[in-house]
């Protein structure tokens, strides 16, 4: 009895954990996104660390890089809208129910969510995502971007790792 309910207990903790992840990556991504469109004018350029980090806000109403900007109404709310919310959606859904997942692999997929959910917020409430952050270290430059889009790196990048040990373990325990 007492370990059905220090499971449920568990279960309980860790699918608060998940959510509360997932809404501090949005929530951070918004906060930033508030304070740009209240401080940085549209195309404006503000040198944060000389002219290789640079504040300048545009608002995409594509998806990465502008993709899907020129599409019409109803196909541009299907592919840029609800398929994204339905995946969204459905991730959250994967990871609550999937216990035995790694930390790490939870961690990334409550980042790409998050920074999903952020951007995608945007596009609802706004008709687009606004962006304005760019890097520009000589040989690596980047687009312009924002917190969301930093969030999804980041939690691409975690679910890689983990991929990638996951498989160097099997490996190894197949020898």
């Amino acid at each position: 009895m007492f370990t059905l309910e220090f499971t449920v207990m568990n279960n309980t903790i860790r699918n608060i954990s998940i959510l509360m992840l997932v809404f501090m990556n949005t929530g951070c991504d918004q906060i930033s996104k508030h304070a740009a469109r209240q401080n940085i004018g549209y195309y404006e350029t503000i040198d944060v660390i000389g002219k290789h980090l640079i504040l300048t806000r545009i608002e995409n109403s594509g998806a990465f890089l502008s993709t899907g900007d020129s599409l019409e109404g109803s196909v541009k709310f299907f592919f840029l809208s609800l398929l994204p919310l339905v995946v969204l959606c459905y991730g959250i859904y994967y990871l609550l129910s999937n216990k035995d997942l790694s930390r790490l692999l939870v961690s990334g997929m409550c980042f790409v969510i998050g920074g999903g959910f952020g951007n995608l917020y945007d596009r609802l409430r706004y008709g687009s995502v606004t962006d304005f952050l760019h890097i520009d270290l000589y040989a690596f430059k980047t687009g312009i971007f924002n917190f969301a889009d930093v969030s999804i790196m980041a939690g691409m990048i975690m679910i890689l790792i983990n991929l990638y040990f996951k498989r160097t373990t099997t490996e190894l325990a197949e020898e």
